[in-house]
């Protein structure tokens, strides 16, 4: 059973049925017509009169369907109860796999101080910071007072850009602690923040792990996740380009240590920042699988479902073929999320019947989807990713070339949507843009009159992406880059 929805739970169904297994789908109210309820084998509702998004947090609901239905294993998929370390509890109390780490686990690496304390004692470097979450403003007065500014509050039980708020004086300090601490405990039921010394303009280098129950540790190499919005990925690249290999390898093996040190199991991500001076920083773990997990299926070619199902079966990696030094680089992978929002609205998701829906396709490109064709119904109450283009070529230009020739194949009628300039993305493989490229992009999104479905076709200059990305890099991209969430390059 996958205790999510959407693309995440189509994604799991499929490696199920090709595993053999039968699949279990739960569909709040809002959901009967998702495609993910079609995709199983069985489906069944769950939150019944509870709102939309809180029916997939009911964890008496969701345990009550896996015991009436034989479930042997639930996958968390990302987001909702896949970090909630009392689900995972839950499930093992009803004698459930829960495909993931141990509750334990789940919990340490839910909880940003404890984690960080467990990477200090694997020896892993973390950015300066308090060791304990901060309960009042005096304590941040203190913690600026000694490291200076920037500085910025993180959510102590939490991710995804809620609760995080960057100060870079004393005027700032107040107004952004009351901030973040409301944004934390509307989103994660807990308003407890910790401060670091904010790095500025680093790269967001994460690496994916993979453990199973007898000890054994591997990474599967790195994704660069520099460009983001409001803290949040919106596209994510692998293998990181123009990476030091001396980097790399400090990457890697610090990601490997810390997961030895926690007793890692099944498939997480151990992220860090890095510096202008390449001095890298460990931020979180997540412990479940990324929505960027598709990248690195593409450049490894290990399946990463397969890999959490087997080893929650109690299977080895060395049973799985699985051994460090079998793992290898192929080629470059990218991967651009198409959303359902509205620029003429900041961005606000939009909502509506699918009218016309064609995608970019061919040679190289993945689509993961839910709700991307033609009669879908776009909710209000879920997240608006429409669908993950997965690109993969030899060398980074040809996957970048590829994505861009996708990408200008979509033709998307009844919702808005929206691509943005190529700029972004060749900064994140290290190549300066060109003029063509500086030049900001225009919403592409043009209704015709109120209520007028949107036509969107990818302008001409996207595809100046192609022809900048050959060649070394001039210089090393330093930036998180802040950029509109759309069809993006």
């Amino acid at each position: 059973m996958v205790a999510n929805r959407g693309e995440i739970a189509i994604r799991v169904f499929r490696a199920c049925t090709e595993l053999g297994i039968r699949t279990v789908a739960i569909y709040s109210e809002q959901d009967t017509g998702q495609m993910h309820r079609q995709k199983a084998d069985e489906a069944y509702l769950i939150g019944r009169g509870l709102a939309p998004v809180q029916a997939y947090l009911h964890i008496p609901d969701i345990i009550k369907v896996a015991k009436e239905n034989n479930v042997d294993a639930v996958h968390p998929g990302y987001g909702f109860l896949s970090e909630r370390a009392d689900f995972a509890q839950a499930c093992q109390d009803a004698g459930v796999r829960f495909i993931g780490p141990s509750p334990e686990v789940v919990r340490k690496m839910g909880d940003k101080v404890e984690a960080r304390a467990i990477a200090i004692a694997a020896g892993v470097p973390v950015v300066p910071g308090t060791d304990a979450p901060i309960t009042s403003l005096h304590e941040a007065h203190e913690f600026s007072n000694t490291y200076g500014f920037p500085i910025i509050f993180k959510a102590a039980y939490g991710g995804g850009g809620r609760g995080m708020r960057v100060v870079h004086s004393y005027e700032e300090l107040e107004e952004n602690y009351t901030r973040a601490y409301s944004e934390a405990l509307a989103a994660f039921g807990n308003g407890a923040l910790f401060v670091e010394k904010f790095i500025e303009k680093p790269r967001h280098i994460e690496v994916q792990i993979l453990g199973d129950q007898y000890g054994n540790i591997l990474h599967l190499y790195e994704r660069d996740c520099s460009i983001q919005r409001r803290h949040q990925k919106v596209v994510e690249i692998a293998p990181a380009a123009h990476l030091d290999p001396q980097l790399r390898t400090r990457l890697t093996s610090d990601s490997v240590k810390l997961a030895k040190q926690v007793g890692y199991e099944n498939a997480g991500t151990v992220e860090f920042l890095v510096d202008r001076h390449g001095k890298h920083y460990f931020i979180e773990v997540n412990s479940r699988l990324q929505v960027e997990h598709t990248v690195t299926e593409e450049i490894t070619d290990v399946d990463l479902v397969h890999a959490q199902i087997h080893v929650a079966e109690g299977r080895s990696l060395p049973d799985l073929g699985l051994r460090q030094e079998n793992i290898r680089i192929n080629g470059c992978a990218i991967q651009c999320r198409v959303t359902t929002e509205d620029p003429a609205r900041s961005f606000q998701p939009d909502t509506g019947r699918i009218e016309v829906f064609r995608s970019g396709e061919g040679m190289g490109i993945r689509l993961d989807n839910a709700s991307a064709f033609q009669g879908a119904v776009i909710s209000p109450h879920y997240d608006s990713l429409l669908v993950k283009v997965i690109a993969h070529g030899k060398d980074h230009p040809t996957a970048a070339t590829k994505m861009s020739r996708a990408l200008a194949e979509f033709r998307v009628r009844g919702v808005k949507v929206r691509r943005h300039q190529a700029q972004p993305l060749a900064a994140a493989l290290g190549r300066p843009c060109g003029q063509e490229a500086r030049r900001p992009q225009a919403a592409v999104t043009a209704p015709t009159g109120p209520g007028s479905p949107t036509l969107v076709r990818v302008p001409p200059a996207a595809r100046v992406l192609s022809s900048r990305l050959g060649g070394p890099s001039q210089t090393t991209p330093e930036t998180s880059t802040e950029v509109s969430p759309t069809i993006l390059l």
